[in-house]
């Protein structure tokens, strides 16, 4: 007799988003957001050129104040390439149209993995540990909420999957990724984080140290994100940033004019 089998579930590419300080709005403001939300998922997938795939979307469902759908995973190349710079246009333009509305800010994550047609299966907790994640929450607290619109976080599989296989839509680099080990709860694993349009190689590592919020409903900030390997120390005054152990643990060094640490 041959051995039975379980058919695998098909793989989804999942999209999950949130909106930051959601729980600063009154009702009305809330029922707003929740309803803006998925036609500006629409309109920057459909610069995407994925509508179709949009369109037939498995487990769409709102999150109160997000929303989280599948589609094929074939997907994943605009997802990553095209689609964030595409939303940040989206809410660039909500903005612009109605001005007294306070403006909104999207954490995004994107993930990859077998799921069935419900949805429920561990992908899914993996893309919203990913959503959890305490430097994609900061840099949208600590960026300008009228320029720095739009914050992605991918897992490792989907940017090595994108990214080895050169088939990577636009323009975007592997260098717009800045890769991070996430930590939520039990979950820990690499994720890669993306702010459309920025380089990494521009940021003060000063602006991401770890800090408290005197109350609301944000996590303090991130850990430092940008992490070498021990060089010598640029000149007086410089800062070095290391990243010790298998679990990414980060410190700085400070060193006088002198040179000494």
């Amino acid at each position: 007799m041959l051995p039975s089998w379980e058919p695998l579930w098909p793989y989804r590419a999942v999209l999950a988003v949130d909106a930051r300080d959601f729980g600063s709005l009154d009702s009305k403001g809330m029922q707003r957001v929740n309803a803006d939300i998925p036609p500006l998922l629409t309109q920057a997938l459909s610069a995407s050129n994925v509508s179709a795939h949009w369109e037939r979307r498995v487990f769409g469902q709102h999150t109160g104040d997000g929303y989280v759908a599948g589609m094929d995973p074939e997907v994943l190349p605009a997802l990553v390439g095209h689609f964030p710079d595409a939303l940040r246009q989206a809410l660039s333009s909500r903005r612009a149209e109605y001005p007294h509305l306070k403006p909104l800010q999207l954490r995004v994550s994107i993930h990859v993995g077998p799921l069935p047609q419900s949805g429920l299966g561990v992908p899914m907790v993996h893309t919203h540990r990913l959503l959890d994640d305490k430097a994609l929450r900061a840099v949208l607290k600590r960026g300008h909420p009228e320029i720095t619109n739009t914050a992605v976080i991918v897992s490792q599989r989907v940017y090595e999957d994108v990214f080895d296989s050169g088939c990577v839509n636009d323009d975007v680099l592997p260098a717009h990724f800045h890769r991070r080990l996430v930590r939520v709860k039990k979950f820990e694993q690499p994720a890669y984080l993306h702010l459309p349009g920025f380089d990494w190689g521009l940021a003060d590592p000063d602006i991401f140290e770890p800090s408290t919020t005197a109350g609301g409903d944000e996590e303090p900030g991130a850990e430092a994100l940008v992490t070498s390997a021990p060089t010598a120390p640029a000149g007086p005054g410089a800062v070095t940033f290391n990243q010790y152990g298998e679990h990414g643990k980060q410190g700085y060094n400070f060193y006088d004019k002198r040179g000494r640490q």
